[in-house]
């Protein structure tokens, strides 16, 4: 008998050993206790909400990511910001915006309205009439 011999194996000696399982839908997997279906068409107070932010230090900048992050629109207002504190923050705001794919408009001097991504913004545009989304912006705030 040669060393590999015993490693040999039929078809016939593996059978009944594994069983094949099914794959399931989407919609067939178990779901966590705690996790509650909310059905597409319901509209929250949370979704309906709006943030309006008046940043004036850079560390105020995390708050616009973390409202970003929970889908929920925020009004950066950087009129009593530092000017070089204001191109910081803008700039923050800006790689958040790119970052998850949302929006970002002009709605007055240093005034930014940060929409999530899936959130519709009518009339919508800067001061030279150029609609402003996507993470660009329509200039550097001034004071």
């Amino acid at each position: 008998m040669s060393r590999y011999e015993r490693y040999d194996v039929t078809d016939e000696q593996w059978e009944g050993l594994a069983q094949v399982v099914p794959l399931r839908g989407r919609d067939e997997w178990p779901s966590r206790v705690d996790h509650r279906t909310i059905p597409e068409q319901y509209e929250s107070a949370e979704q309906r909400r709006m943030i309006v932010l008046r940043v004036q230090v850079f560390a105020d900048a995390r708050e616009v990511a973390e409202y970003l992050i929970a889908q929920i629109p925020v009004l950066l207002d950087l009129t009593s910001a530092d000017t070089d504190v204001a191109k910081r923050i803008l700039d923050f705001s800006s790689g958040v915006v790119f970052g998850l794919g949302s929006g970002m408009h002009r709605v007055d001097r240093n005034v930014f309205l940060l929409a999530p991504a899936g959130t519709e913004v009518e009339g919508a545009e800067g001061e030279d009439g150029e609609e402003v989304v996507g993470g660009r912006t329509a200039g550097v705030p001034r004071s």
